[in-house]
């Protein structure tokens, strides 16, 4: 199975163990990450830039943003909390 697509480099997000197998681009959607909002105890999916640079989206319910940047050294994962 080859690498993934895309390396999160995350400041403010911490990894989470959990990893959804159905998280990640869906065919012809954009690339999206998981968060669960711990400021409001909720998940929501933030969705890649169209830049490609980072992921960046905001909490449901209080609109606490954040953004985590793709690039080198960062991590495989798909699932994070944030808040």
């Amino acid at each position: 199975m080859p690498g993934p697509d895309y390396i999160l480099d995350i400041d403010g997000l911490t990894p989470v163990q959990a990893e959804p197998p159905t998280a990640g681009a869906s065919g012809s959607g954009r690339p999206w990450i998981a968060v669960k909002w711990t400021c409001c105890s909720v998940y929501s999916r933030i969705y890649r830039h169209r830049d490609g640079d980072r992921y960046e989206g905001r909490c449901p319910k209080c609109m606490k943003q954040a953004t985590a940047r793709v690039g080198p050294g960062g991590t495989s994962r798909r699932f994070f909390e944030a808040g």
